[in-house]
């Protein structure tokens, strides 16, 4: 062994990735990622024993859930799992995979996808080195807090995943409130926003936009919301203004206090173009109210930027608002499942994630710090720079 050999930067173990269903298209652009960097990153170590069996073709582990009769299922792993640093991507959401039960087709919930996520858990069997699971949309994460008696799913899941399960570490973006984390103390827990990839897909596609105090303006469409658009309006330069949910506490209807109204509170928008900021669109309702709003205050032109698209109700209430000019163009990431009608709107453009997660996984395989990554103003600066927006 030659003594100039530096082992500094050798992995934690041997990288596996087990995508669930629903994530194999995601899972294959991040494998795509990660053979070509070690392959030019590490072409002089290949003989070297250090790197033996780091290197390969592919890090995608071979893995069923094959499902009985009755809707039963299981996982089977085809490959050694052994000392392995294993990576798990999972979409709680993915309303797109289905499966037989009892001869009929049934479509896959939340519940069912974290089921998948114990059984491929529970098929590694403890022989992994580390478990780290890659969870984009946190499951439960809405169902954070007590407000009266009720479960707390979300702090139960993680505690169940980290304390039962033995998962070293689990990865999540946006959470819709990452003090949740408290349930896990001892467990790694990283909340990652996709912000420079909002702001430099957004920049992207609308070539005549202007990022100054005068010309855009950056709206959180509720409270809870406005620790992520202070980030934005901070790293942009930009002026900040939020709605407030006026409800009403004397009714409950499904579980909630209706909205009265959405109440404004900022600085004038007329004439501006504004980037309306949230972690999800679910219905899309709040949002196209907002955005209705923001247009009576005579606002430009209305971009939404969020991490999750869900649009449970459909497309209609979005088509509708682009065609009445409403909105011009919505960003979501590619970490959720996206219908292919989705996919095809005008007013829509996919935001990918794919490589970020990549450096994020390829930066913990190999045990460093993925601090400068959960840190993007350094890139965001360079980019606006380069666009010739500084």
């Amino acid at each position: 062994m030659s003594e100039k050999e530096d082992f500094s930067n050798i992995p934690f173990g041997p990288l596996g990735i087990i995508a669930l269903p629903g994530c194999e298209e995601l899972a294959r652009k991040i494998d795509n990622y990660l053979v070509s960097w070690r392959a030019e990153r590490d072409s002089e170590h290949k003989n070297s024993i250090a790197f033996f069996g780091y290197m390969r073709d592919s890090y995608l582990m071979n893995i069923d859930f094959p499902r009985f009769g009755t809707g039963e299922g299981k996982a089977v792993i085809h490959n050694s799992v052994r000392g392995y640093d294993i990576y798990i991507v999972c979409d709680m959401f993915n309303h797109g995979v289905k499966f037989k039960m009892y001869g009929e087709w049934v479509t896959m919930c939340p519940d069912a996808h974290y089921a998948n996520l114990k059984r491929a858990i529970s098929a590694i069997g403890g022989k992994a080195r580390r478990i780290t699971v890659i969870m984009p949309m946190l499951y439960e994460g809405r169902q954070h807090k007590r407000s009266s008696r009720e479960s707390l799913d979300c702090a139960d899941f993680l505690q169940e995943l980290c304390n039962r399960m033995g998962v070293d570490n689990v990865i999540t973006f946006d959470a819709h409130d990452a003090r949740v984390q408290n349930a896990i103390p001892l467990s790694g827990f990283e909340n990652v926003q996709p912000v420079y990839q909002m702001i430099k897909a957004l920049v992207n596609n609308v070539s005549d936009l202007n990022i100054d105090k005068n010309h855009l303006m950056v709206i959180s469409p509720d409270e809870g919301g406005m620790s992520r658009c202070i980030y934005y309006a901070t790293v942009l330069g930009i002026e900040l203004g939020m709605f407030y949910k006026r409800r009403d506490f004397s009714v409950i209807v499904n579980g909630r206090n209706p909205i009265i109204a959405h109440e404004f509170l900022g600085a004038n928008v007329e004439g501006k173009d504004v980037i309306i900021v949230d972690d999800m669109i679910s219905s899309g309702d709040s949002m196209i109210e907002v955005a209705r709003k923001l247009k009576e205050l005579k606002a430009k032109r209305i971009f939404i930027c969020s991490a999750f698209g869900l649009f449970c109700n459909g497309l209609d209430t979005f088509d509708n608002a682009y065609e009445t000019r409403l909105i011009d163009r919505v960003f979501t990431t590619n970490l959720v499942y996206r219908t292919p009608e989705l996919r095809e709107r005008e007013w829509y453009t996919e935001v990918d994630m794919s490589k970020y997660v990549s450096l994020i996984i390829d930066t913990l395989n190999h045990d460093t710090s993925i601090s400068k990554l959960l840190d993007p103003s350094d890139r965001i600066n360079a980019l606006l720079e380069k666009k010739g927006y500084r």
